[in-house]
């Protein structure tokens, strides 16, 4: 992979991530608003937010968006719909929309693109560091108390087996714990998630009246029930992944409060005595270590002396009325909802390859009846030298000639798309140059003169897809990648001048100052050159699509123009946007404009980096023509 690839993976991954944790964070400051509003209610509904907070940095937007992309249907987003999609992602993914931004932005994307691949790889090392650093602390911890455990003695009768039991039956729950004394001081607590264990430090039964072995045992019931142990370690995998994010750390203190108070209130609402319940927690904190893993949940956890005032007032819990719970539910419908809509909406702008484009051609669509195609050695090499080379593509209604043609041309036009839009070119066709010769007889090009021009057009891309299937046994699929774009959008000092009059399709509009060689463009188009484009009675449409071969990425109209346009416009081109085997690059010249400022001081209108969905033509296999 050369350094334009691995920039750009480096570019489109940082730009990922940057979206992922911004809208994690904003999702997190959400779910702490909605926990304002619930401060006096029961702590397993602010509980529940903070986990949905924390699972949100497991599942980014684009799971959701992808789904909405499979669930959505054919149709097309225009006028307002449209412009409410485009606003809506411009804020949901900043850091995507900045990702091709210039070098002086200093957005988190622009400046991992500016790292050259062995900063990238040092960035990806450091956070492995952090990430192993992590887990290897956990590690420890976590011998430590397996060890404990495997020298614990399983217990099957005496008192606290009675309580136990007694818990469990007032709670409703099956007897399926296990409990294991252990010598060491470790509080009690539920380790495990599949099979959990419960651990009993040896010798604390004794400080203990039944009343507060009871009120113990029932919280820890309480954890193995709400299988808090499970929701512990998603949120250390979070922490792990994303250990140089403070919030997920802050998050990690939350989740433990909130689940400690929310077993304390379960365990006052089966009748335990409040004193007598705050009594037993303070004896354990007084002869017990507590856990030092969040894993394995505990009696401790969290602040000692709010959770004693919490337990001691009467007053502290509240079920959750009506609008509060409607409240949530809304809140859960939006957060899974406006994703999915991302999804579906985006289909709509997307660049897509036409299905029937891409289909398979039937056995009854005509076909070319004598082709070739072979490699052009005379061009190949002045190619290698930076010779002169001719190319030529012709195209009539059952014939189809092309002479020093790369493989992208042909791809463009047999599958109707732009050079954007075409993936990684197989190696053995780096630097060659292709001729194609196909005729049909004389029956198919006479029913193909009978089609319109869309039909034709349609029908002479599917006989040259055969062709390319036949002789370089060619075989493609289509995905949809996240690719640099810009988007086109009019500023207030906008000076085009709409043409109100019908187009003459005799009337060429030329330069007027001409190039080297002269550019017209005919009626309705626009005509692109080396540094000039002239357009005669154009849409935006058209100048966008020019602008897309220019620039060489997806430009969406944003200008909101409708009408139909004379325009010209010069800048100074930059050698990087042509290809190879377009002769010789244009020489850049120092005092002239670029591209965006050209087109912002002659025509006003403004190009602005971003991403956005393209579907890409990826070529699975393609093998250079036999020799004919």
């Amino acid at each position: 992979m050369n350094l334009n690839h691995l920039s750009l993976s480096w570019s489109i991954v940082a730009a990922a991530l940057g979206d992922h944790l911004w809208q994690s964070t904003l999702f997190a400051a959400a779910a702490g608003s909605l926990t304002l509003f619930l401060r006096k209610n029961h702590a397993r509904a602010r509980y529940g937010l903070w986990l949905a907070a924390s699972v949100k940095f497991l599942v980014p937007f684009s799971l959701l968006v992808s789904i909405g992309k499979q669930l959505a249907w054919s149709h097309r987003a225009t006028g307002v719909n449209a412009e409410i999609y485009f606003s809506v992602e411009r804020f949901s993914q900043p850091f995507s929309q900045s990702a091709a931004a210039a070098s002086t932005t200093t957005t988190l994307a622009t400046f991992f693109s500016s790292l050259n691949h062995l900063a990238a790889v040092s960035v990806v090392v450091v956070w492995f560091c952090g990430f192993a650093a992590v887990l290897f602390t956990w590690a420890v911890r976590w011998r430590r108390i397996s060890n404990s455990i495997r020298q614990a003695v399983p217990l099957e009768e005496g008192r606290e087996i009675e309580s136990l039991r007694n818990v469990a039956r007032a709670t409703g729950v099956p007897l399926q714990i296990p409990l294991l004394v252990s010598d060491n001081s470790l509080e009690p607590g539920i380790f495990g998630i599949v099979r959990p264990i419960l651990v009993w430090p040896h010798g604390i039964s004794d400080r203990l009246e039944d009343a507060h072995l009871e009120s113990i045992l029932a919280h820890e019931l309480c954890h193995m029930r709400r299988r808090d142990n499970l929701a512990a370690a998603i949120h250390m995998a979070v922490e792990a992944i994303f250990w140089f994010h403070p919030l997920v750390w802050w998050l990690g203190h939350r989740l433990v409060t909130e689940r400690e108070f929310a077993c304390d209130e379960a365990v006052l609402e089966m009748g335990s005595e409040r004193q007598v319940y705050a009594e037993s927690i303070l004896k354990i904190c007084e002869f017990c270590v507590g856990s030092p893993l969040n894993c394995v949940s505990g009696v401790t956890g969290a602040d000692l002396k709010k959770r004693i005032a919490h337990i001691m007032t009467e007053d502290a819990m509240h079920g959750l009325g009506f609008s509060k719970k409607l409240l949530l539910g809304a809140a859960g419908l939006t957060a899974i909802g406006v994703p999915l809509v991302f999804g579906l909406l985006n289909t709509t702008q997307t660049l897509a390859l036409p299905q029937a484009q891409t289909a398979n051609v039937g056995t009854a669509a005509p076909a070319y009846e004598n082709s070739y195609i072979k490699i052009n050695q005379e061009g190949t090499e002045a190619l290698k030298t930076g010779g002169i080379i001719h190319q030529r593509l012709m195209i009539n209604p059952g014939e189809f000639n092309a002479e020093n043609s790369p493989l992208q041309d042909l791809l463009r036009f047999a599958y109707g798309v732009e050079y954007f839009q075409i993936g990684e070119i197989p190696a053995a066709f780096h630097g060659k140059l292709l001729n194609v010769e196909a005729k049909s007889n004389s029956s198919v090009k006479e029913a193909m003169q009978k089609l319109d021009e869309n039909q034709r057009q349609l029908q002479s891309q599917r006989m040259l897809q055969a062709i390319l299937e036949n002789h370089l046994h060619l075989k493609i699929h289509r995905e949809t990648r996240n690719l640099p774009a810009f988007t086109l959008s009019a500023t207030k000092s906008e000076k085009l001048q709409e043409v109100k009059v019908d187009c003459d399709p005799s009337v060429h509009q030329q330069a007027t100052q001409k190039p080297s060689m002269p550019l017209t463009a005919p009626c309705g188009t626009v005509a692109p050159g080396l540094g000039i484009l002239v357009g005669n009675t154009a849409t935006m449409k058209a100048l966008t699509n020019s602008l897309s071969s220019i620039t060489g990425r997806m430009v969406v109209d944003k200008t909101n123009l409708v009408g139909k346009y004379n325009m010209e416009l010069k800048w100074n081109p930059d050698p990087n946007q042509y290809p190879e085997y377009g002769g010789p690059r244009p020489q850049a010249d120092p005092n002239g404009s670029t591209l965006e400022v050209a087109l912002q001081q002659q025509l006003g209108l403004k190009l602005e980096p971003q991403t956005t969905p393209v579907e890409v033509l990826v070529i699975d296999h393609a093998d250079l023509p036999a020799d004919n």
